[in-house]
């Protein structure tokens, strides 16, 4: 009868662990507080102490010194990825340190179109009001066109910095893979070109052939006469919403093509990677002239005769659509 009782304390402790091991882990997977889903924004290098305190606030957890045991004992390590992140309706505390451990960081995306001149694209860095700090505007052609990630409370400064360290590697790139076609001396004369060829054709299929008129008339000493080039010094490569004036046409600066020899003294706007591509790699072509035809490319001549004809067949164009 003794040796049964010694036994009694023995069994109660066990059983008490065990109530104990299932309490944790009952907790553990058990459906959450969370009434719907929550998007819920991790700093970088926070610890699992403000984490859990976080959790606790947001209402994803009943309580912060719970989920920190539990998840020392059962998270299997507790390395957290800095990121914005959704915890599903009723997440379990193991189904939220899943989440927050994982690759399901909300992806946000800046974008910046092929062609956006700097002062635009601080525009829209300043317009997102998740991002902090100002931004100086950067030079044109420094910024590659794509889709940049961020996170809420960035700095402006850091994500225009991934935007130019890409154009950086996408330029470098490219002019190793530059043909003798090319009239490109630099890398800076690749983006002069690339960005007026940019501002130039809306048809992707088309920057190749522009960029092969273009590089003709630098060949043969001409005129460059893109009207981009013009607009440039006035707004900074935003729209100019009116006609060119003939004062602006003859103005005498470091950008109108139509007063100078050359590629202006710098890029009028930012090229994408496939304009950049493309005066790196020209089509071969006798054209030196260009008009519109109306559906936003391009005719193109290799004579000022031929030129002449396609002109008066966009003006006539023009006149039969009321635009003249």
């Amino acid at each position: 009868m003794a040796r049964r009782r010694k036994g009694f304390p023995v069994l109660a402790g066990a059983l008490l662990v065990v109530a104990l091991v299932a309490w944790l882990v009952g907790g553990w997977h058990a459906s959450g507080p969370l009434a719907e889903q929550v998007e819920f924004d991790v700093g970088e290098g926070a610890g699992l102490s403000v984490l859990a305190d976080e959790l606790e606030a947001s209402g994803a957890v009943e309580s912060a010194t719970l989920f920190k045991l539990r998840a020392k004992l059962l998270g299997g390590g507790t390395e957290i990825k800095a990121g914005s992140f959704l915890l599903p309706k009723a997440a379990s505390e193991a189904t939220i340190l899943e989440i927050l451990k994982g690759d399901k960081v909300i992806r946000r995306l800046i974008t910046i179109p092929e062609g956006m001149p700097s002062v635009m694209v601080v525009d829209r860095l300043m317009a997102n009001k998740d991002l902090t700090g100002a931004v100086d505007v950067p030079e044109d052609g420094s910024v590659l066109p794509d889709s940049y990630d961020w996170q809420k409370g960035e700095k402006r400064a850091a994500v225009l910095k991934r935007m130019q360290a890409a154009m950086d590697k996408t330029l470098a790139e490219l002019w190793a893979k530059r043909t003798a076609r090319t009239v490109a001396k630099t890398p800076q004369e690749a983006l002069i070109l690339a960005s007026i060829v940019e501002k130039e054709t809306g048809k992707p299929d088309e920057r190749r052939m522009v960029a092969g008129l273009y590089s003709n008339r630098m060949r043969q000493g001409m005129l460059l006469q893109a009207d981009p080039t013009i607009i440039y010094p006035i707004t900074r490569g935003k729209p100019l919403g009116r006609r060119i004036r003939q004062s602006e046409i003859q103005a005498v600066n470091g950008y109108n093509t139509y007063t100078m020899v050359g590629l202006p003294k710098g890029p009028i706007t930012n090229p994408g990677r496939d304009s950049i591509a493309a005066v790196l790699d020209p089509v071969e072509t006798d054209a030196l002239f260009m008009v519109a035809d109306g559906t936003g490319g391009h005719i193109f001549a290799d004579t000022l005769q031929q030129h002449n004809a396609n002109v008066a067949k966009w003006f006539a164009l023009r006149k039969a659509r009321g635009d003249m």
